[in-house]
Parts: structure tokens; C-alpha cells; sequence
């Protein structure tokens, strides 16, 4: 396992230094999708690698309904991640100061298929996000939230301790579309190498040229000895 989570992160490497040397819009979008893709499986990988049995969860009361917005103007929450055990979903929301918010300021409504996250009058601004089409159906009365340094740590409880493949419904659709180029059961490198030469086969010249010019860069660097890690 040791040896697959290496080459996650040589691969992660390369796909950051292709990414900041990539100017077109398509391939930025492809290389970022899979830069997440690999972040995710990196942490699951360690997280196998250094994970002790059992997990005890701080029960607190589900947060409260989601009230109208009343103050300052509301920011879109798009990045997080997400994790998962045996009987929870946790997703994972940034946002730099939540603690020092009242905790009631913090608010996210549950349906058995959704969710929605409201945190009020942080540096003067509202934060909210939706997540639709949860993959498999939650327990609303058993979901909740906690609030971390910097972080907003949203419980989803599994009605069923299954494992989810994906987080939502339509991320598991649009990976199903694209199963030639992410098939989670071939080496990490041939998956990246797929993605690329699919951006390079379907692209303009220049798009070519952006990427010939990103790949030549990074392997220079990789050969002086240069790395992100």
C-alpha cells in the first residue's frame, strides 16, 4: 500500500505542475477534477495506512433549520471534501475564523436526500451551499454538524452502513460517462496518462502546445530533482 500511496503523490505532483503551467479553460477544468480525484484517494489510502479500529463521534443535537439570511451577502461555498465510515458521510468545509462565530450561527438544514449549509455573519459575510441528490439516503435525526478550527465538519448518518462510491448522484453519472478515462481499477499513472492524451487528442493546436510545453517543463524539473513534497 505504501508503494500505490507514492504513486498517488507523484502523480498528484505532476498533475499540479502541469495544471499551473495549463492556460486553456478545458484543460484546467480536467487537470483540476483529477488533482481532486487524487487528493481524495491519497487521504483514504493514509488514512487505511494509519487508521486505529473504533471512531467515537461527539453527539451533539442536530443543528437547527436553516433561517432567512439577514445580514451581509452570501458567498457560495463550491470546495470541500469528503470522507466516510462505517456509518457517517462527512464532508469537510473550509472556512477560515467559523469558530469564532456563535455556534448558532452555524446552520445546516437535513433531508433525506440533501442538505444545505448556512454560516451567518462570518467577517461580515454569509456562506451557503446545497449539496442535492446525496448518492443513498440519510437519517435526518441521526445527522449533525460540528464546528472545528477553520472548518465546518457536516455528519451525514447512513441509513444503511454501506459503502458510497460517490458522494452524490449525478458525480456517479458523470464518472460512469467518463469510466474509459477514470477506471479506479487501472495503475494511478496509466489513469493520469489516459486523461491527458484524451485533452491532447480532442484539442486545438494550441491547446497541444500548452501541453506539450507543460509536460516538457515538468519533466525537466523532475529530472534537476525539483518537488512540491
Amino acid at each position: 500500500m505504501a508503494a500505490a500511496l507514492e504513486e498517488l503523490q507523484k502523480d498528484l505532483e505532476e498533475v499540479k505542475e502541469l495544471l499551473g503551467k495549463a492556460t486553456r479553460k478545458r484543460v484546467c477544468d480536467v487537470l483540476t477534477a483529477e488533482k481532486s480525484k487524487l487528493e481524495t484517494e491519497i487521504k483514504h489510502k493514509t488514512k487505511q495506512n494509519g487508521q486505529q479500529k473504533g471512531e467515537t463521534i461527539d453527539k451533539e443535537k442536530p443543528a437547527a433549520v436553516v433561517a432567512p439570511i439577514s445580514v451581509g451577502y452570501t458567498v457560495k461555498i463550491n470546495n470541500y471534501g469528503w470522507d466516510q465510515s462505517d456509518k457517517y458521510v462527512k464532508i469537510y468545509i473550509t472556512l477560515n475564523g467559523v469558530q469564532q462565530v456563535p455556534t448558532e450561527n452555524v446552520q445546516v438544514q437535513f433531508k433525506e436526500r440533501s442538505f444545505e449549509v448556512l454560516v451567518k455573519n462570518l467577517n461580515g459575510k454569509n456562506y451557503s451551499m446545497t449539496v442535492n441528490n446525496l448518492l443513498k439516503p440519510i437519517s435526518v435525526e441521526g445527522s449533525l454538524r460540528k464546528i472545528k478550527t477553520d472548518t465546518v465538519l457536516v455528519l451525514c448518518k447512513k441509513k444503511q452502513e454501506q459503502k458510497w462510491d460517490y458522494l452524490t448522484q449525478v458525480e456517479k453519472e458523470c464518472k460512469e460517462k467518463e469510466k474509459s478515462s477514470f477506471d479506479n481499477d487501472t495503475d494511478p499513472s496509466e489513469g493520469l496518462m489516459n486523461v491527458l492524451k484524451k485533452i491532447y487528442e480532442d484539442g486545438d493546436d494550441e491547446m497541444k502546445r500548452t501541453i506539450n510545453k507543460a509536460w516538457v517543463e515538468s519533466r525537466e524539473k523532475q529530472a534537476k530533482g525539483e518537488s512540491e513534497f
